[in-house]
């Protein structure tokens, strides 16, 4: 049995294994003709605010896909899209609670999540790095011991920095923010040395400031990173339809063609190119689809 086979069967599998009582989101979109998608206002090229507030970017996309394949299910002639601002602290309690459906940002699908939320097929895979300013002069972890540093509240990037950080004695005061702006912001201005967060999220930000020749990006790698759009956890009929869903973008190459767009050619609001083409990891994960939160499945 394929990769994609056996991902199927056991959502089928645990489909028919679910309680018949309670509503689940597929009833719940049914009956409200709404599908309410958590988006994130700066996660470039991912989920990010267009020059007309518009959110944009390679998980929306993907996510638009996925409400047509809803919209077919359930035999409905339009589904409405209501649209949630989210940030890395608030998506999690918002889909739990039901207020969202599906967050299509750049969430790192972790076993420590996967206790709360579940999370489809991967469709992207980075790496945490850190960004710093040339002039600051460091270059690795040993240089930042005893200094400020940056990442933002809610990931799965400032979780291992903290865990990292006391585990070996390193002395680093961590400094959270709200979102990634605020974090280049708070390195650029000197209140912190470094900003740790997934290395696409860098290339992003960076690129898009001012002087992006006066910043570096670390050489080393701390985390693997598998990027997913987040879903309700214990709903496995909206879980099938969703991963079923992305699976097909997987196998008819219309994801690939969106990695294209969205990496590979100028992109709003600047017309900024990342020319980051698509890693083994994740080209791996296209031809194998899997929704595991081990890193090691992407080395």
């Amino acid at each position: 049995m394929t990769p994609l086979k056996m991902l199927v069967a056991a959502a089928a599998v645990t489909a028919a294994m679910a309680p018949a009582h309670g509503q689940g989101r597929l009833e719940k979109i049914k009956s409200s003709g709404e599908i309410a998608i958590g988006y994130r206002d700066a996660s470039i090229p991912f989920s990010y605010l267009d020059d007309h507030q518009a959110p944009v970017g390679y998980s929306m996309d993907i996510c638009s896909k996925v409400v047509d394949a809803v919209q077919h299910k359930l035999g409905m002639e339009k589904i409405s899209v209501k649209l949630v601002p989210v940030t890395s602290s608030t998506r999690i309690p918002l889909v739990a609670n039901g207020t969202v459906d599906l967050v299509c940002g750049s969430a790192t699908n972790t076993e420590e999540r996967q206790k709360q939320v579940s999370f489809a097929p991967t469709t992207f895979v980075t790496a945490t790095r850190f960004a710093a300013r040339k002039s600051s002069n460091v270059t690795d972890l040993d240089s930042l011991k005893g200094k400020t540093v940056v990442s933002t509240a809610g990931t799965s990037n400032i979780r291992w920095l903290t865990g990292i950080n006391d585990a070996e004695h390193r002395q680093m005061r961590i400094i959270p923010t709200k979102d990634h702006p605020a974090a280049m912001l708070t390195v650029a201005n000197g209140r912190a040395v470094a900003f740790f967060m997934d290395d696409v999220l860098l290339a992003s930000l960076v690129a898009n400031e001012r002087k992006p020749q006066d910043w570096m990006i670390s050489r080393d790698t701390y985390t693997v990173e598998p990027y997913a759009i987040m879903e309700p956890k214990d709903d496995p009929a909206f879980k099938q339809v969703v991963d079923d869903a992305v699976a097909s973008m997987m196998k008819d190459g219309s994801l690939s063609a969106l990695y294209k767009k969205w990496f590979e050619m100028p992109i709003a609001p600047k017309n900024i190119n990342l020319n980051l083409p698509m890693s083994e990891a994740l080209a791996h994960a296209i031809a194998n689809p899997t929704d595991a939160a081990d890193p090691a499945r992407y080395r």
